[in-house]
């Protein structure tokens, strides 16, 4: 049997994403974001696609590296305003059933405590079907926001989120014991005090003495996710993480990665297989050729470049503006998001970027551009399965809802009839259905075993 394709929807909490400028577009639906009746449709649209989960991207400071202000952004709709993904949650899943949800959390700025239980809350919300995006940041501006003078350097943020992860699976997974609760009406009984228990943490960066305040979840840790390819994020995806997104600059690429975060994983004495890598995607869909080049044209007219360059600068760090549209870049590592720079030097196949092809990048999400009709599109995701290794696709919203339209009335059949994608979904937790097996939990081979009782 071929391998199935996971598909997320990539979403926001805010007016414009990528590519940006879209909400300009009078079909496109992304200015009523502020509605949770529009939430709860894309979750019933994705549902009846067989859509894996939503991811849902978010970041905490203003993009002000562009021009050395928020202005590009502002003015764009770039991924501003940014509402809280984690309050959609409870709307998307009460119309659904199996839709899984991707939230972004930045550990760097949430008190691990506080933030250990809001998950939890929402995986018993959800039924289990809740998974954490860790992000550690990369804005100077989310760090003054936060009373920091700045972010901490790009490697002390992978050292706090290791003993963070620390925290997390003391609270998630070694505060109740799976038979604490036992809701005893007769003899007034909730939960045995003995089985629960207050863990203790003193670090370099976290110190805490607490009891959970949630009882455990369906599936105690949610499902782990991560964007960050840089090194440092690839070593920290090797050792927790289940689901990791990458950017489909090119299949060489991808392949470089998924091959290294597999062989750091089976050093870490995890199974490869329950990393499932999934790359960064937008899909052009028609039944006609003619038809694709009408909607790649659509999606060019309303592209605004500056807030796509403005989104860039955000993300490597490096203020585009201050160079000509046509000048080549180098764009150096520093402590903003390695990973985005990285992949656009080292794995974009002898690409020479200027400002004015980055804006242009953009379009499809830092992703592949996935065009053509049914079966070109259907083709070239198999390519990038069989040849990258790559087990799936992060969807960037294209035109909202429109892009997910398109995919679910004309590739989702497609690709069922090919064998690669799910007739129905699986029972259970987002876990069992993306990796598989017949665990809730993390499997005994993740290090959250390590702090279980």
């Amino acid at each position: 049997m071929p391998k199935q394709i996971i598909l997320n929807a990539f979403e926001t909490n805010s007016p414009g994403f990528m590519p940006p400028g879209q909400w300009t577009n009078p079909r496109d639906l992304a200015l009523n974001y502020l509605d949770l009746a529009h939430w709860a449709d894309l979750a019933r649209l994705l549902e009846r696609g067989k859509f894996d989960g939503v991811f849902i991207a978010d970041v905490l400071g203003n993009l002000d590296v562009y021009g050395g202000n928020a202005d590009a952004a502002i003015r764009s709709g770039g991924w501003t305003p940014c509402n809280d993904p984690m309050m959609l949650v409870p709307a998307m899943a009460m119309v659904t059933t199996h839709l899984g949800f991707g939230i972004t959390g930045n550990l760097s700025y949430e008190p691990p405590y506080m933030f250990a239980r809001r998950i939890s809350t929402l995986d018993h919300l959800t039924k289990g079907r809740l998974g954490w995006n860790i992000v550690t940041g990369y804005l100077d501006s989310a760090a003054k926001a936060c009373g920091m003078p700045a972010q901490l350097p790009h490697a002390a943020r992978y050292e706090a989120a290791e003993e963070y992860m620390a925290v997390m699976y003391k609270l998630w997974e070694g505060s109740w014991e799976d038979d604490a609760v036992i809701r005893d009406r007769v003899r007034q009984i909730y939960a045995l005090p003995e089985k629960v228990h207050k863990i203790s943490h003193e670090g370099q960066y976290y110190k805490l003495e607490a009891i959970h305040r949630s009882e455990p979840s369906i599936q105690r840790t949610p499902v782990l996710y991560q964007a960050g390819s840089s090194g440092e994020g690839r070593a920290f995806a090797a050792r927790h993480c289940e689901c990791v997104f990458v950017s489909g600059h090119s299949k060489a690429g991808a392949k470089a990665i998924t091959d290294d975060l597999r062989r750091l994983a089976a050093e870490a004495g995890r199974n490869p297989a329950d990393v499932k890598i999934v790359v960064d995607g937008l899909t052009v869909l028609d039944e006609t050729e003619a038809g694709v080049q009408a909607k790649l044209d659509e999606h060019a007219r309303y592209l605004m470049p500056a807030g796509s360059l403005a989104m860039i600068s955000a993300a490597t760090g490096h203020d585009l503006a201050k160079h000509g549209l046509d000048t080549p870049l180098s764009l150096a590592k520093n402590d903003s998001n390695n990973s985005t720079s990285e992949g656009l030097t080292k794995r974009s196949e002898g690409v020479v970027w200027t400002p004015r092809k980055l804006a242009a990048h953009l379009y499809s999400g830092r992703g592949a551009i996935l065009a053509g009709t049914p079966a070109q599109v259907a083709d070239e995701m198999e390519d990038w399965l069989d040849t990258a290794g790559v087990d799936g696709f992060n969807l960037s919203r294209g035109i909202s809802f429109a892009t997910y339209e398109d995919v679910v009335e004309m590739l989702v059949p497609e690709l069922q009839r090919r064998g690669r994608y799910k007739l129905d979904y699986a029972e259970g937790s987002l876990r069992e259905k993306l990796m598989g097996h017949g665990g809730a939990r993390l499997p005994a081979d993740h290090p959250a075993q390590l702090y279980r009782r």
